[in-house]
């Protein structure tokens, strides 16, 4: 279990949330925040991203990390726009 100064991002629906919540050993009077998500984003990158920032976050990478690595890949595949 990540200590109480981790930050933790779970995604599960609002019914499952406090049984998701207990089973992380998270106490009932602990303060949480909720962030609650429109049903359908307004477009497919907003949709991406919503989708892969928590695995970004989860597995230490940055967003300087991933400017980085798009910035390789355009050289790669444009190398003559640098």
């Amino acid at each position: 279990m990540a200590s109480a100064t981790d930050m933790q991002i779970i995604e599960t629906t609002a019914g499952d949330i406090a049984t998701e919540l207990a089973r992380r050993g998270v106490a009932p009077d602990q303060r949480v925040t909720v962030t609650i998500e429109p049903p359908e984003p307004a477009d497919w990158i907003t949709k991406a991203r919503q989708f892969s920032r928590p695995k970004v976050i989860a597995a230490g990478w940055s967003d300087d990390d991933i400017d980085r690595l798009i910035k390789q890949a355009q050289k790669e595949v444009e190398p003559g726009l640098e």
